[in-house]
């Protein structure tokens, strides 16, 4: 029989490619309206801010993200230009109001010089964050202070943890899929030993792949280090965490999923009323979709679906998106399998598969919008950072997948189900065939199980009455047939050019699909584009801060003229931004010693905006020490700052110096 190449004609497929085309666009309208959010946590701020120059060293350092983080006690590291500790090392929650900050209180008596303020959390989606900045005391200075050249999650155990989230993917894929693929397109293929170890080697991979990750997380997310993998506490640790939970419900329900399988190639593949199969398969239809969901929400519940904007409209939705890839793609290496390594597969299984693949895509595809929304937001995001350029990828890959589905569907259009069943029934009175010399590999195969059966035909007439009087011999004779039986079958199913062309072309999306559940497995761990542009534009704020930030401090000696009246004022503006901040004033006589004034005064004026004079009028908290909380300065630039002191009754002066204000 000659292999036609499959026509071109009207297809399913073709409006799937349209929708395609109609969904892509609606991206592009989503992501124009899109309002921010983020999923990887990013800083957003500090205090001091990096690179800052401080006149004196704050009580603490605080950090603040766009998003919740967990943080351990040796979270902030502060270190000296001498690489040591300046920390107290227990860190602090400051959040208020929504505002994820967090700090650590410095040590006293610091000494001037640039600060390392080193720092690691473990963000809301599971992944850790890493990070570190400088600022100085007095002045900048050279420093020895060692932070770590790699950030967080990497090295070693970053590879292995991530070669295990592929791997726990690739397991969802095959036992999901492959489960499906029997159940809904090919209820025969539950008897088929191929299918059944793809289905169990899917479960396999992905317990394994959770077990380790849940004893990879403590180093992946800590030390780094490959020896902390069996420290018993630190997985006690793990355990408490969004993420541990996660995983090992996975391990429960990997056990509900062992159940289902020995059921459904149990007594299911062995169940021969027609009435009863059916009613069997609509309760694995239904128990294999509620442990394949419960499955998937761990990914949901504990990954980017779990943060950031609309989070229990994300989660179902995450839910979906991957309960689609693992249909499409591992119904895909089903059917891959079943080509290949079946005796025999019927047109109506391809069939089968061809609609619930197409159900499968349209399902990722509206979802894949959705999320793409939450976790790109911008056109600039899409095609700036490497989340964007990651899921354009997936997408073409996607496309690519769907243009090879056509040519698999049209060679499913061809595939002759006749054909088959004279294979399955005619198949051991076939002549040898014939082998051109220009034949290549598999049909010079096909020519050698030829003579090896016209052996067995003549072995068999010649040793008849050998092997009635020989049992051994009998039984050998029989496995002898039964080989040459097995690979006749063998060259019969790949003689058919359908099969053979469709063989190819399910060869090609299987190709394909690898490379997509890798991208996805990537884009699984990169901080999406939301995030990233948040970062950069925080980064670029805190860079272009010329002026020095955090607590300032200016003197200013005065003289009132009368006994007494000479002295210095002492004043500290914190963090010296625009906002609320917090001003003390020391009154100091020239000797140093506190000066107990009877009153103190203070202004601030804005001369570039005329603004002011802003009359500030601070407590007093003890001899020469006066304070003010909450003074709101409503702009950044060179503010005047106006100190009134007074002596006596009459002896009184105004003394004045600029600050910047940032």
């Amino acid at each position: 029989m000659t292999a036609t190449a499959p026509r071109f004609g009207p297809s399913p497929v073709r409006l799937l490619l349209a929708a395609t085309v109609l969904l892509g666009t609606l991206i592009g309208a989503l992501l124009a309206g899109a309002n921010p959010a983020s999923a990887h946590a990013a800083l957003t701020g500090s205090n001091p801010k990096d690179g800052a120059v401080v006149a004196t060293a704050p009580g603490n350092v605080t950090l603040t993200f766009s998003e919740q983080v967990a943080m351990g006690d040796d979270s902030i590291r502060v270190l000296e230009p001498s690489g040591k500790r300046a920390d107290k090392a227990k860190v602090r929650d400051l959040g208020t109001g929504g505002k994820v900050m967090y700090g650590v209180d410095l040590l006293p008596g610091l000494p001037n010089g640039t600060y390392t303020v080193a720092w690691k959390a473990v963000s809301a989606d599971s992944h850790p964050v890493s990070g570190a900045f400088t600022f100085s005391i007095g002045a900048p200075s050279k420093t020895t202070a060692a932070v770590p050249d790699q950030k967080a999650g990497g090295g070693v155990v970053g590879v292995l943890y991530d070669i295990a989230r592929y791997a726990s993917y690739a397991g969802f894929v095959l036992l999901t899929g492959g489960a499906a693929f029997v159940i809904l397109c090919w209820r025969r293929g539950a008897s088929v030993r191929p299918l059944q170890r793809l289905v169990v080697q899917g479960w396999v991979t992905l317990t394994a792949a959770t077990l380790a990750l849940l004893l990879l997380r403590n180093p992946y997310t800590g030390s780094g280090k490959l020896a902390d993998t069996f420290d018993l506490g630190g997985l006690r640790d793990v355990l408490q965490t969004k993420t541990g939970a996660a995983l090992s419900s996975r391990l429960m329900l990997l056990g509900a999923a062992a159940l289902f399988i020995a059921v459904l190639f149990g007594a299911y593949a062995k169940r021969e009323d027609e009435t009863e199969k059916k009613d069997l398969t609509f309760g694995l239809a239904i128990g294999g979709t509620v442990v394949a969901a419960g499955i998937a929400g761990t990914w949901a519940l504990s990954e980017h679906a779990s943060t950031g904007i609309q989070p229990g409209l994300a989660m179902p939705v995450d839910v979906l998106h991957l309960l689609a890839v693992a249909t499409w793609l591992g119904g895909l290496a089903a059917l891959l399998t079943a080509l290949y390594l079946a005796p025999s597969i019927e047109r109506a299984a391809v069939l089968s598969f061809s609609k619930v693949a197409f159900g499968s895509v349209m399902v990722l595809a509206a979802t894949g919008i959705y999320q793409s929304w939450r976790q790109v937001g911008s056109w600039s995001a899409l095609t700036g950072t490497t989340y964007g350029q990651l899921l354009l990828a997936k997408v073409a890959l996607v496309v690519v997948m769907v243009a090879v589905a056509w040519i698999s569907r049209r060679w499913t259009a061809q595939l002759s189900e006749t054909r088959t069943a004279e294979v399955r029934t005619d198949e051991a009175e076939r002549e040898p065939v014939t082998v051109p010399e220009n034949a290549d590999a598999e049909e010079a195969e096909d020519s050698q199980v030829s003579e090896l059966s016209q052996v067995s035909q003549v072995t068999e007439v010649s040793q008849v009455t050998e092997v009635s009087a020989d049992p051994e011999r009998a039984a050998q004779l029989a496995r002898q047939k039964a080989a040459v039986a097995t690979a006749e079958k063998k060259r019969n199913r790949d003689a058919d050019p359908e099969r053979s062309g469709l063989r190819r072309s399910v060869l090609a999306e299987a190709g394909i699909a690898v490379i997509l559940l890798g991208v996805t497995t990537v884009l699984t761990s990169t901080e999406p584009g939301r995030t990233e542009e948040e970062a950069a534009k925080a980064g670029s704020t805190q860079a272009a801060a010329t002026v020095p930030q955090g607590p300032t401090e200016i003197k200013m000696p005065f003289d009132t003229g009368g006994r007494s009246g000479k002295g210095t004022v002492r004043l500290t503006f914190d963090p010296a931004t625009s906002g609320a901040n917090e001003m003390h004033v020391w009154v100091d006589r020239p000797d140093g010693k506190p000066l107990d004034v009877p009153e103190v005064k203070v202004a601030f004026t804005l001369k570039a905006k005329q603004i002011g004079p802003l009359p500030i009028t601070p407590d007093r908290i003890t001899a020469g020490h006066w304070s003010a909380a909450a003074v709101q300065i409503p702009m950044p630039g060179d503010w005047q700052v106006q100190v009134t002191v007074r002596s006596s009754d009459i002896d009184q002066t105004t003394i004045d110096k600029n600050i910047k204000i940032g």
